[in-house]
């Protein structure tokens, strides 16, 4: 099975810039790519942030640049998002009871799971008591299960972006509920950071992808400033297949030249001074 992950496409009222960037070019030019190189995907992923002030006109854009291209698309939203404004545009979005944008399907008998985690006013995540039912649910009644959601649950070493981690109230019952079930979560995927991160939390891979837009700085002392600049975006590929889960990382926007060799001992023999 093949995933498409992109994030952080912060799209505006067309023709507003985001940090100097056109987005709604930069979110184009990945969709693009993702139907030129990887239409067998299962399902095109975006993990949030769709809308970099929540307005309407932005997430009209978003419909329609998914209507242009026929795309297994699912969507999350993030602390830039704003949930009622995001789902009167997208009103058949599936959420759960509490109204929240949490939604499960089964692909391939693996259980993709996708969380709300946005709190009000705050670009912190939250996943409190009403969500994590709504998940521990999920939970129980899947054995594979792939969780997609905007904000990274775990500190990351990062003291500036850590501040709008999961909020710490939230985190021991997120965290009690993924080691409980640890052996059936075979991934944790999510966005926010705008970076490629990886690891490992109570024996579950995670990793985060860049974003369409502009990039963070890993500082790993300052406590206070996010650092970010415009450099080059991209989404994930993730494959899975027989028990394995491989990530690449697509560089969609280079339009330089590319170098080609062969993988033969000789292809690679440091020419001659009399060449």
């Amino acid at each position: 099975m093949k995933i498409i992950h992109i994030s952080d496409i912060h799209l505006t009222v067309p023709g507003e810039p985001m940090g100097g960037l056109n987005p709604h070019a930069r979110f184009a030019a990945a969709l693009d790519h993702v139907a030129l190189h990887h239409a067998d995907a299962a399902r095109v992923i975006i993990t949030g942030d769709l809308a970099h002030w929540g307005e309407s006109a932005a997430y009209q854009a978003l419909s329609d640049a998914l209507a242009l291209r026929a795309l297994p698309v699912r969507l999350l939203i993030g602390n830039h998002d704003d949930r009622a404004t995001f789902l009167r545009v997208f009103p058949d979005h599936p959420v759960d009871a509490q109204g929240y944008v949490n939604h499960a399907e089964t692909v391939n008998g693996t259980r993709l799971v996708y969380l709300d985690t946005v709190g009000t006013r705050t670009h912190a995540g939250h996943f409190g008591p009403d969500r994590l039912s709504w998940l521990e649910s999920e939970l129980t009644a899947h054995s594979r299960l792939r969780l997609f959601m905007h904000h990274n649950p775990m500190t990351l070493g990062l003291p500036a972006e850590d501040r709008i981690a999961l909020i710490p109230e939230h985190r021991p019952a997120f965290h009690a509920l993924l080691k409980r079930y640890a052996d059936r979560i075979e991934h944790l995927h999510f966005g926010h950071v705008h970076a490629p991160i990886s690891g490992q939390f109570h024996g579950i891979p995670f990793n985060s992808v860049p974003s369409t837009g502009n990039q963070s700085l890993p500082d790993l002392q300052e406590t206070v400033w996010l650092k970010g600049a415009p450099m080059a975006p991209a989404y994930h590929v993730i494959l899975v297949q027989s028990g394995q889960t491989t990530i690449h990382q697509i560089p969609f926007a280079w339009d330089g030249p590319v170098a080609k060799s062969g993988t033969g001992w000789e292809d690679w023999a440091k020419p001659s001074a009399a060449e």
